[in-house]
């Protein structure tokens, strides 16, 4: 299993450059920024300063979306970074939650999704496309990045299994990863590709304490922040399609306030037991962690990005390093 870092663009742009550094360091091979352009700052000029502060690891977005940029300047901004980097740049892509719901608007279609990912590749490859009836070409480009699909629903994840390098997982319950790569692997079947060759990222927020209702208040943010999606899935499909350890959790949710996205101690996780979010997340000690992870590593993880966002960073980074990242190697 590899390692990754998310970080939430609200932090100073010195200290954006600083965990990036730190966290290459302790063997963190994968980079990733939020992207939701309106509640914090733009991820693509930061990606730039992680590039220009790292010399190995791999960046990208965790996740942006084929509806707030127009796919023609995602595929330019990735093609620039990428020769930035020296070809280290990782797409990550999704339908778009905060960045268009905090503007009103909802998530684009699955449809849309998969066809910008095929123009994402075409273009960064410095081939021409018809993009909106027009020829369209980076000529300079060279070299496509990986692709990355984030999804929960069934059809969102059988697309990932027929177009995507890999797949972005936001939650660390080994069972409902299980189910997830259920899906991946149909649509992988689909179109002729082997499933193993699809990597499997597991995302989510971690904090080692043995005072576990310490761990539990710094965490319960994130199932929160994933009921989003999962309201979103009960919209579109019958309950009975979807597992109920995702979906019973938020019958009781109030509500949800984008101006408190993913913050500590807001107000739009009071309805996240702890139950929850001992599965959604990691929390306990560091044989705690350890557990988990190899649970995840079996569910078929490839890559657990631990989204850095909870305070302590430096402390996560350095036990981590020391305690966890060893027993992977």
């Amino acid at each position: 299993m590899e390692f990754g870092i998310t970080l939430k663009p609200d932090v100073s742009v010195e200290r954006v450059q600083q965990l990036a550094r730190e966290a290459e360091a302790a063997g963190f091979r994968y980079g990733w920024l939020f992207d939701s352009h309106v509640l914090w700052k733009d991820p693509y000029p930061l990606l730039t300063l992680m590039a220009a502060n790292t010399e190995r690891m791999r960046l990208g977005t965790c996740v942006t979306n084929p509806a707030v940029r127009d796919v023609t300047v995602t595929a330019s901004l990735y093609a620039t970074l990428n020769l930035i980097s020296g070809g280290r740049m990782e797409l990550g892509i999704g339908r778009g939650d905060s960045s268009r719901r905090v503007l009103g608007k909802r998530p684009t279609t699955v449809e849309r999704l998969g066809e910008s990912v095929q123009l994402f590749r075409e273009l960064t490859a410095g081939r021409e496309v018809v993009h909106d009836g027009h020829r369209a070409r980076l000529s300079w480009a060279n070299g496509s990045p990986r692709v990355w699909i984030a999804g929960y629903g069934p059809k969102v994840l059988r697309l990932a299994g027929r177009v995507a390098d890999g797949v972005i997982l936001q939650i660390a319950d080994p069972e409902l990863i299980s189910w997830c790569l259920g899906s991946v692997r149909e649509g992988a079947r689909e179109a002729g590709r082997d499933p193993k060759k699809i990597e499997v990222m597991s995302a989510a927020p971690v904090w080692v304490s043995a005072d576990l209702e310490k761990a539990r208040e710094r965490v319960r943010w994130f199932p929160a922040l994933v009921s989003n999606h999962v309201v979103d899935l009960l919209k579109r499909y019958d309950p009975k399609e979807l597992p109920e350890g995702l979906t019973i959790y938020v019958q009781d949710r109030p509500g949800y306030d984008y101006g408190q996205h993913c913050e500590v101690g807001s107000e739009n996780e009071g309805f996240v037991s702890d139950e929850v979010v001992d599965r959604f997340c990691i929390v306990g000690d560091v044989e705690a962690h350890r557990k988990k992870l190899k649970e995840l590593a079996r569910a078929g993880v490839t890559q657990f990005n631990i989204y850095l966002m909870c305070g302590e960073e430096e402390q996560t980074l350095e036990i981590y390093q020391r305690e966890v990242l060893p027993a992977f190697r």
